[in-house]
């Protein structure tokens, strides 16, 4: 005898909306649309105005969370005005966590990817080794294969670690270098 399969009653947007809001919470890093649509056998369309309406309520009563969209997914977050009374609360300093040689040569790596060691030094005018070991070993950047030249060096570029540590959705969120350069003069 067959067993019949239970249907589950269609969620109203405002379940979609509670389930998508504790997905988001509970990942551990950012959780694609996708992810959430097949988690709760929605379409993705739907789980997408979901999201949509749940940030724009989030935003609407001026929040002290929103959710953003990081890295090819959405992730629950302190909005950014109010980072300084955070770390006031939690009693820490923003702590220089890499060097200014490894945060150069991680802008180097960012702005003109795939790039090499050599094109590094280039740039910079400093050898680069011990910087790009210690943003392999954080996970902010990953090879990104062999540049077809003399001696086929090794090209490097970001990582979705990247993406996250910086709270970025994707490179086009990067400064341009004519803003970045406006900040260091």
């Amino acid at each position: 005898m067959e067993e019949a399969v239970q249907q589950q009653p269609a969620r109203t947007p405002a379940e979609l909306m509670a389930l998508a809001e504790a997905l988001i919470f509970v990942a551990d890093e950012p959780i694609s649309t996708r992810l959430i649509a097949e988690v709760l056998g929605e379409d993705k369309g739907v789980i997408d105005a979901a999201i949509d309406e749940l940030r724009r309520e989030y935003a609407e009563r001026g929040s002290g969370l929103q959710i953003r969209e990081i890295a090819g997914g959405w992730q629950l977050a302190t909005r950014t005005e109010f980072h300084e009374e955070i770390r006031t609360f939690l009693k820490t300093r923003p702590s220089a966590k890499l060097s200014i040689a490894a945060l150069e040569t991680l802008a180097v790596i960012a702005y003109k990817q795939p790039v090499t060691v050599p094109e590094i030094l280039e740039i910079r005018g400093v050898q680069s080794a011990s910087a790009i070991k210690t943003l392999l070993d954080k996970r902010l950047i990953v090879a990104k294969g062999r540049k077809e030249t003399v001696g086929r060096p090794m090209m490097y570029g970001t990582s979705k670690e990247f993406l996250i540590q910086f709270g970025l959705k994707d490179l086009s969120e990067l400064p341009s270098i004519e803003d970045f350069e406006d900040l260091v003069q």
